[in-house]
């Protein structure tokens, strides 16, 4: 079935002539949608809708600056920029690679789904500010107080955007792996200086197929080079609101995008100093919002996404990921996660358990709820003498939450003396680990845990 853009009440912003123009591109981009695979006159059919979205983007542009200017809206030039950016740029570059290919189906796609992401952020984010209340900026609060508001922006634009009661989870996201995750980093610059404000982006798969998947119309169940391009473009939009209404937010501009695996993704986590590092659940699938402080050019991670290798770039991602979930879903191997505040029991645990299983790491029970609550194993090594949140506390909260319940959590543990071991079975794991066994011992336990729990089954 062909997307297809269904206008929604909520989409009215009040402004008759900007509402009506609104409707007017959803019409033509849905007229698009639909030509995408028609062979007779299709190249004729693209030109022409291309002209007709053209002309009608630009005079948009033209009534909504005038109104704008009438009401004297303070983010007028930050407006015009982006539409000057999306009309001088980015429409003659679709243009010139849709002439180029003699309007091949995959550059059709790449148009139609920046198109939509472009549509889709400036209906719900940009044009709903027009008539909502001033951006408030953020100048001279103290940092407790700017995080708390950037939390509540945050809420409060996917409400306004895809209708989701957000709510945040964590406020110190670590960088765990999400279970189908899309990992978007993006680099803003200012021009008077080299500053960069570092921005990652890491989205459950589903989400994007829940959120703009769905304004699309699309019904499926997997990502595609489309939609892809949809939510970067809705990404972005979003991304540049929230910058809105930071201190000198308005003087950064994009500079780099990198779509990332999981692995590069770890590598420029780990290296940036977070200002911001944000895990909300939405209902409809989780993302986070992580943001490092501003500070000079440094190397790029992954390969830029840029005009000329953005339709290749894309598609290379979808199937690298393709790939993976395909290995992932045949790796038969267990799953377990070692927790541990030390780092020499998690490296050794993971060399000993890692040929025959699937090894992730924790460094502490708060981390360990996210890993679990995003990426959910079989098995929870669970170190009990931990600082801040030890193994009893960890084990509660995981008890406290009906789909984790049944979560099997073997405790780790340097004591033997009894009285530990009866409290240790007192909290009802699913057994307990001395930590001075020899490691052929541990190992032959885990592997005899799970033949019972593959007899019982």
């Amino acid at each position: 079935m062909d997307p297809v853009f269904v206008w929604q009440e909520e989409y009215n912003i009040g402004v008759e002539a900007i509402d009506q123009e609104h409707q007017r591109l959803f019409k033509i981009i849905n007229k698009l949608f639909a030509m995408r695979e028609e062979e007779k006159n299709s190249q004729w059919a693209c030109q022409e809708g291309i002209k007709f979205f053209k002309g009608h983007t630009v005079k948009h542009f033209a009534d909504e600056e005038a109104y704008m200017a009438s009401i004297h809206y303070p983010g007028l030039e930050e407006h015009q920029r982006i539409h000057q950016g999306f009309r001088n740029h980015t429409l003659p570059t679709l243009e010139r690679e849709l002439k180029q290919s003699g309007y091949a189906l995959d550059t059709v796609d790449h148009f139609l789904g920046v198109c939509a992401g472009w549509l889709i952020g400036h209906t719900l984010t940009e044009d709903q500010a027009i008539t909502g209340k001033p951006v408030r900026r953020w100048d001279n609060l103290p940092p407790d107080q700017e995080l708390t508001a950037l939390k509540k922006l945050i809420i409060q634009l996917v409400f306004d955007m895809f209708h989701l009661e957000s709510h945040l989870i964590s406020g110190a996201y670590g960088g765990e792996k999400f279970g189908r995750g899309v990992y978007y980093r993006l680099v803003y610059g200012r021009k008077q200086d080299e500053a960069r404000l570092e921005i990652f982006m890491v989205f459950e798969e589903k989400l994007l197929i829940n959120t703009v998947g769905k304004i699309m119309d699309l019904h499926t169940n997997k990502l595609d080079s489309m939609l892809m391009h949809a939510a970067r473009y809705t990404a972005r939009q979003f991304v540049g609101r929230v910058l809105e209404h930071m201190p000198d937010g308005a003087s950064y501009g994009l500079k780099e995008e990198n779509l990332l695996s999981y692995e590069q993704f770890q590598r420029a986590f780990g290296q940036q100093k977070l200002q911001v590092s944000l895990l909300f659940d939405t209902g409809a699938g989780y993302f986070s919002y992580c943001a490092a402080a501003p500070q000079l050019l440094e190397g790029s991670v992954g390969t830029p996404l840029v005009d000329e290798n953005v339709m290749s770039e894309v598609e290379k991602y979808l199937s690298r990921r393709e790939a993976q979930e395909i290995a992932e879903e045949q790796d038969q191997r267990r799953k377990i996660l070692v927790v541990d505040d030390s780092l020499t029991i998690r490296q050794s645990m993971a060399k000993l358990l890692s040929q025959d299983y699937n090894v992730s790491l924790a460094e502490s029970g708060v981390a360990a709820i996210r890993t679990i609550t995003l990426n959910r194993p079989d098995l929870v090594l669970l170190d009990y003498e931990m600082p801040v949140c030890d193994g009893r506390q960890t084990l509660e909260m995981l008890r406290s939450e009906q789909s984790f319940r049944d979560l099997p959590v073997v405790f780790l543990t340097g004591q033997s003396d009894p009285g530990v071991v009866r409290q240790l079975v007192s909290l009802r794991p699913s057994g307990y680990l001395l930590k001075y066994l020899k490691p052929d011992e541990i190992k032959r336990k885990i592997d005899a845990f799970f033949e019972k729990q593959k007899v019982g089954a």
